[in-house]
């Protein structure tokens, strides 16, 4: 069934719409009505050169060089110049996803008509993304202000120089521009600084974490229920009437969805073995979730303003016909929001982690230690204790700020960065540690509840426990856990519990 363009004005792109284009490769569209806008503003440019009238990036250079004057004639040569010379990111290269994202996040924020960029170029882009062209973009070597050393090799595949992904090959961009019929544009004035001079690769990196914290914190919630069946928890802590008594929305709005999950559960009933109140990673484990929530929605804020608005210098005023300098490239507030965002990750770890000690101790659970069927002949999961120490640890570092690490370049001129690229970098990681570790407790959160023989599950946790016993079965003597973590982390990974959970939920 063929998709329906997502239509791009400057305005309405969300982190739903990112999705579909990113990873469902949705085709997009600009807005027709956007075209005069643009063409006006660019006008504005046209018309300052033709006055004189000093311009950044313009008829001045960028950067240390802003006092170097150069006339109309130069206007291509040195938008290529610019683009060539700025093309300095450090691989790895970014995946397909990251370059998309770039791409459109561009895009958008180009039709916010504050750049002066050529209608010619911005087509390109929109082709680009429909037509799976995707220039290779080096991943590492945005400051957080502007992304020019990685967003200019976006522009080296515009401009048909450098190398794109295409349907799978690595080949020429000028090779894949002629295989689809495409022309390279002509750069004008600002061209070149409208194209590497945004912050998109942030931007991008900051939305693919959003995406993925949000499609982490559903499985993680689910898992914690079944922890909870697995240790046969108390779940007063998840009352309506007690949660609603904190206030804290992203608490309330956990707690329900582990309601839900666990609807019609033995847990429901009273049992006089249960303990009167549980160890504090499961009493707590929805209000530290909720934590993540709160954390995530705040980026999601800031991001869906930094995805719809102008970061371009100097900024056109098309309503004045005349340029202004600007300062709309800082992200400092989405970088210190995404820092935020790994410590709340940092204490999901801390709670996975203390589930699973809990959870292996006969104290706690009333189970054999380290749920094995045999404490003589069966070792069991007593080493994956060291494995989770040691993504914790690396979870704890990750999460350390990096948006106050900065040194002043350009001779000076530019002395202030976020840090962003590094800061969502590092958040990434610390998501993919947590598939591993969720893999990891969700392999005793069923061992757990197998070991207490005929229990009612939720309406939720039931399905998916009977979905992984497909996967990984109960343990009845010792295996390679190493590939038991793999299969369990491609599990998590793979999006099948969540489908599971949807069918289940509905």
């Amino acid at each position: 069934m063929k998709m329906e363009p997502l239509v791009l004005d400057g305005s309405h792109l969300t982190l739903e719409g990112f999705r579909e284009v990113v990873y469902g490769r949705r085709p997009v569209k600009i807005a027709e009505d956007r075209i005069p806008l643009l063409v006006e503003s660019r006008q504005v440019l046209f018309d300052m050169a033709a006055e004189g009238k000093p311009v950044y990036g313009l008829n001045h250079g960028v950067g240390w060089n802003k006092d170097r004057e150069f006339g109309v004639e130069f206007f291509e040569q040195f938008n290529r110049n610019l683009i060539r010379s700025h093309s300095v990111g450090v691989p790895p290269y970014s995946e397909v996803e990251e370059v998309r994202g770039m791409m459109l996040i561009r895009l958008n924020t180009a039709l916010c008509c504050r750049s002066g960029i050529s209608v010619d170029i911005l087509r390109m882009y929109e082709e680009f993304l429909n037509r799976g062209i995707h220039p290779r973009a080096k991943h590492r070597g945005a400051a957080g202000v502007g992304d020019v050393n990685t967003m200019s090799h976006i522009g080296l595949g515009i401009i048909g120089e450098g190398e794109v992904e295409y349907y799978g090959e690595i080949i020429p961009a000028a090779e894949a521009i002629s295989r689809e019929g495409l022309k390279v544009p002509v750069l004008g004035p600002k061209d070149g600084l409208s194209i590497v001079s945004n912050g998109s690769h942030c931007s991008s990196q900051t939305a693919l974490l959003a995406a993925e914290t949000e499609d982490l914190l559903k499985i993680s919630n689910l898992i914690y229920c079944l922890s909870l069946e697995g240790l046969n928890g108390g779940l007063q802590p998840l009352g309506e009437k007690v949660n609603e008594a904190r206030g804290l929305d992203g608490q309330i709005r956990v707690a329900a969805e582990c309601r839900r999950y666990l609807q019609g559960s033995y847990l429901e009933k009273p049992d006089p073995k249960r303990a009167l109140q549980d160890p504090l990673s499961f009493r707590s484990g929805a209000s530290v979730n909720g934590s993540v929530l709160d954390a995530l929605t705040y980026v999601r804020k800031i991001l869906e303003i930094e995805m719809n608005h102008t970061g371009d210098n100097p900024c056109i005023i098309y309503e004045e016909h005349t340029t202004s300098v600007s300062p709309n490239f800082e992200v400092t507030t989405l970088a210190l929001a995404v820092d935020m965002l790994a410590a709340a990750l940092c204490h999901m770890s801390r709670m996975i982690t203390n589930r699973i000690f809990r959870i292996v101790d006969p104290v706690f659970s009333g189970l054999t230690r380290f749920l094995t069927p045999d404490e003589v002949k069966v070792i069991s999961y007593s080493t994956y204790q060291k494995t989770l120490c040691a993504l914790d640890a690396e979870n704890r570092w990750l999460s350390n700020t990096t948006s106050t690490d900065y040194d002043p370049v350009a001779g000076g001129i530019e002395d202030h960065a976020s840090n962003l690229s590094l800061a969502a970098r590092r958040a990434l990681r610390i998501v993919d540690n947590l598939r591993y570790m969720l893999g990891i407790e969700l392999v005793h959160a069923a061992q757990a509840i197998d070991m207490r023989g005929e229990i009612t599950l939720g309406k939720v946790t039931g399905p998916v426990h009977a979905d992984f016993r497909k996967v990984i079965p109960h343990l009845w003597e010792d295996r390679n856990l190493s590939e038991e973590m793999e299969t369990a982390y491609q599990y998590i990974r793979s999006g099948r519990p969540e489908q599971v959970m949807e069918e289940a939920d509905r």
